[in-house]
């Protein structure tokens, strides 16, 4: 059987495991159904050899017959189940495939991107303490959050982002992130 499992992984994609589980509920009903049709099939025959009355054996049949249909509804959902599984599969391929050509292909422009944003910063003179409060500021980190990851104060990230925006002409962090981001926009639609 084909497992339709989606792992976790760097894209960030949860474990799923239901598809498994739902089929190995079904192919546990249809060895019940089978156990079920295999133990009237004997006791009608048996009680056929013993000359139980025809309505009994009628009874027997039909519980005998409804196993039959269970048997084969259920394979025929299994077999569906591994059809839809397999489809999922390639699915799931393909769109980790496009994820990585796409990450790829990010990861040249975002190469270009840092390269004008280093430019900047040196037409700017910041330091290299500077540069990185900026570029986490860029990133969307609270200055508590550049304090954490820089192993220092909160006011000293503040002053060192004020000092930011008073070499750089700009007012604040909103100002900082429109400077670098504006150009990114895609023009609008005349229409």
């Amino acid at each position: 059987m084909s497992n339709a499992v989606i792992s976790n992984d760097q894209n960030g994609l949860s474990s799923v495991d239901e598809t498994d589980v739902g089929r190995r509920r079904q192919a546990l009903g249809l060895v019940l159904f089978l156990i079920i049709a295999f133990l009237m099939g004997i006791d009608l025959f048996g009680d056929a050899e013993t000359g139980a009355d025809w309505e009994h054996l009628m009874v027997e049949a039909l519980v005998m017959a409804l196993a039959v249909l269970g048997i084969v509804a259920l394979w025929r959902g299994l077999l569906a189940a591994e059809m839809r599984a397999a489809r999922l599969d390639v699915s799931l391929d393909a769109a980790l495939k496009e994820a990585s050509r796409f990450r790829s292909e990010a990861q040249e422009a975002l190469r270009g991107l840092g390269e004008a944003i280093d430019a900047q910063f040196e037409r700017w003179g910041l330091t290299p303490a500077e540069r990185e409060v900026c570029l986490l500021l860029l990133k969307g980190l609270s200055h508590k959050e550049v304090a954490e990851v820089r192993n220092t104060s909160e006011p000293t990230v503040r002053q060192q982002a004020l000092v930011v925006y008073r070499k750089s002409g700009l007012r604040n962090r909103s100002d900082l992130s429109a400077f670098f981001l504006e150009d990114l926009l895609l023009p609008r639609d005349p229409n």
